[in-house]
């Protein structure tokens, strides 16, 4: 004979303080609750459209210099600080909390076409068209006290003059040198003024470069001859080089995996590539309908942000096609650069109007300090509406996005060129002996040769 007894301890149900709320213990038997998943679906959809509710990506524009923004660079030491330079040759240190400029750095006569940081984030290293390199020592009290005023000017520690106009430059992650890119691609030291090792294939400028964030020695570079070069200073000569239909104007490495690294090109797609296998593109980021200006990936590694001509900053999956988020306003003109803040919270844009501006990296995120139990409801939210993506209602509200009439109306022409060219290849195939018209995937469609 079976007894079924009701048993409950009294710690199990009693709140520690009067403020806690109440235990509630559930049952999760599914006959229980017949209508879960309709309960479920419901919760999904409205958390799609509350998320379109709440997004305001658009924090605040930084202004203050007078001529384009050009480049940008992040210290890899302070949060806050983004360094930026124009096409008047002005240097600026911004404190993103307040968005105001902490200090600035005169000198260059033309053009900052490169920007970057130390590691230590001590030493700001600027090159241009005036054929000189400067290195700035970074003012470290400056940086703890973001209401020094804009008049705060720093002179350079150091100036080299070159013979040649510089396009880029990016410091070493773990060392003393910097390449620089222009005519050839140049090695330097802090303390030499001149470089210590050159490396040139072919007769093309250099246009833009970055060091491998895992193998100090290791570094990417693109050129004006549609060429990808990838350089090991211990061979003191190119490992690899692939050349492309287009050119590609910046490259990004994945900081999470560093053998793998993307490439802004001017057709309006990014590339993301093995360094090990340049033969074929592990994935074709497409959505810009002009070229891609810049590239830089989140601290995470599983997204980059894009920067285009046709004026709008997208947020792509590392492993995705199409980009998850596109911001733009009606002001904003032809970006330029951008990057990701060192903790993947912020965006920030520099474009043609002079302006910088700060982005939320996720549109929806709620800012400053959230509770206990928020967090809990954002993410059930973010589970519920994972779980019911692929149904066409909630596919449809996460999808929408608002776009720029330009930017629609150039898709839609697109859309068409493609679809024309989809069908002359499928008659073609049909009209030809079985065999001889060979359609190369898209990963290997745009990449011409590998030259040894």
């Amino acid at each position: 004979m079976k007894i079924k007894t009701l048993s409950r301890s009294v710690d199990e149900y009693t709140r520690e303080r009067s403020q806690d709320l109440q235990r509630v213990f559930h049952n999760f038997d599914p006959s229980l609750r017949p209508m879960e998943k309709a309960v479920e679906y419901q919760r999904a959809l409205t958390a799609a459209k509350l998320e379109k509710i709440f997004a305001r990506p658009f924090v605040g524009a930084m202004d203050g210099h007078r001529d384009g923004v050009s480049c940008m660079a992040k210290n890899p030491n302070y949060l806050k600080g983004i360094f930026s330079a124009s096409m008047d040759g002005d240097i600026r240190l911004w404190d993103i909390s307040s968005r105001r400029t902490v200090c600035q750095f005169p000198g260059h006569q033309g053009a900052v076409r490169g920007l970057t940081a130390s590691t230590d984030g001590n030493v700001l290293v600027s090159c241009g068209t005036d054929c000189t390199v400067r290195l700035w020592n970074v003012p470290r009290p400056s940086l703890e006290d973001s209401s020094i005023s804009s008049e705060n000017f720093i002179e350079p520690s150091a100036t080299y003059v070159w013979k040649n106009a510089f396009w880029a430059v990016d410091h070493q992650f773990e060392g003393d040198l910097f390449a620089t890119a222009g005519a050839q691609l140049d090695m330097w030291n802090h303390n030499r003024s001149q470089p210590v090792q050159s490396f040139q294939w072919g007769t093309d400028s250099v246009i833009s470069v970055r060091f491998n964030p895992g193998e100090p020695n290791l570094l990417a570079t693109s050129a004006s001859d549609r060429s990808i070069t990838i350089y090991d200073l211990r061979l003191s000569s190119a490992a690899r080089k692939i050349i492309m239909m287009t050119k590609t104007n910046s490259i990004a490495w994945n900081p999470m995996e560093p053998m793998n690294l993307t490439a802004a090109n001017e057709d309006g797609s990014c590339y993301s590539f093995d360094g090990r296998k340049l033969d074929e593109a592990k994935c074709v980021h497409k959505d810009h309908v002009s070229a891609v200006m810049d590239i830089d990936f989140s601290p995470t590694g599983r997204e980059f942000v894009t920067g285009s001509y046709d004026r709008s900053v997208r947020i792509f999956p590392y492993n995705g096609g199409h980009s998850r988020e596109i911001y733009h306003t009606k002001r904003m003109q032809r970006v330029f650069c951008v990057k990701y803040s060192c903790d993947a919270t912020y965006v920030i844009s520099g474009s043609d109007d002079t302006n910088l501006r700060l982005w939320k990296a996720k549109a929806s995120e709620q800012l400053g300090v959230i509770l206990p139990r928020e967090q809990k409801k954002h993410e059930y939210n973010e589970a519920v509406k994972n779980r019911y993506k692929h149904l066409s209602e909630v596919k449809r509200i996460v999808r929408h996005r608002h776009l720029p009439k330009p930017i629609y109306k150039a898709m839609g022409i697109i859309r068409t060129v493609n679809d024309s060219k989809r069908r002359k290849e499928a008659r073609r195939k049909a009209h030809s002996a079985p065999g001889t018209v060979v359609t190369a995937p898209l990963r290997k469609r745009k990449i011409i040769k590998e030259v040894e």
